[in-house]
């Protein structure tokens, strides 16, 4: 006879960081021109969520929101912010702390590559999540807007 012990080992969930920016399992997507999060956004919000919970010395994330170039910039511009401050509301909406959240649009203004074809334009097109402050103060000297413009929220 042989007996079989089983072991269950709860792991934390991955956080991997690239510098001080989280790697998200996803990605954030919105509807075209709008700033109405699609439902592929779930998941990525989930990791953003449960990262937080598991990282309270981060005490604000930026929330960053870039797009490319094609069209009016100062469009383009409000809204990456307006799309921002959509993903902070989002995420306050499944518990996460207001405080600890900072909504920037960036719009075209950094971009990640040339926007001469559609796939280098999506590359544009994107949300990221950087730790900006550490147990209230700003990581590495830097504003914590990053150089972004900071949108509104619901945050009171």
């Amino acid at each position: 006879m042989f007996s079989v012990a089983f072991v269950v080992v709860l792991a934390a969930a991955p956080y991997e960081l690239d510098g001080h920016r989280l790697k998200l399992p996803s990605e954030i997507g919105f509807l075209t021109g709008k700033a109405e999060l699609t439902s592929e956004s779930d998941a990525a919000l989930e990791h953003v969520k449960g990262y937080l919970e598991a990282k309270p010395a981060i005490t604000l994330l930026r929330v960053e929101v870039h797009s490319d170039s094609v069209g009016n910039e100062k469009a383009n511009q409000a809204l990456s912010e307006v799309r921002a401050a959509a993903v902070v509301n989002a995420l306050v909406k499944k518990g996460v702390d207001c405080h600890r959240l900072i909504a920037v649009g960036f719009g075209s203004s950094k971009p990640e590559a040339p926007n001469d074809t559609p796939e280098h334009r999506a590359k544009n097109r994107r949300t990221l999540f950087i730790n900006a402050a550490m147990l209230k103060r700003p990581i590495g000297g830097m504003p914590v807007d990053g150089g972004g413009i900071v949108a509104p929220t619901e945050c009171k």
